[in-house]
């Protein structure tokens, strides 16, 4: 999604989904916080973080371009 050069540690990540809780769909909110619960590489943790990133502040178009993300990314095995 983005070409940061930050990597985001797994309390980052972590803090940014409780941010942004309230705004996504719940199924994805679970997911999310599963797969963080498997210590994923940083690859991961890093896309996952900019997929959520100002995910409240997003259009209605690319909220559902982020939910699809969002599913693929917590349904791989890590």
């Amino acid at each position: 999604m983005s070409n940061c050069k930050i990597d985001h540690s797994l309390v980052d990540v972590d803090l940014k989904l409780n941010e942004q809780k309230p705004f996504l769909p719940e199924a994805l909110y679970t997911s999310s916080s599963q797969l963080l619960t498997e210590k994923p590489k940083q690859e991961v943790l890093n896309e996952l973080f900019h997929l959520l990133k100002k995910y409240d502040l997003s259009s209605e178009e690319v909220r559902n371009e982020r939910d699809i993300s969002l599913k693929e990314l917590t349904r791989v095995e890590q």
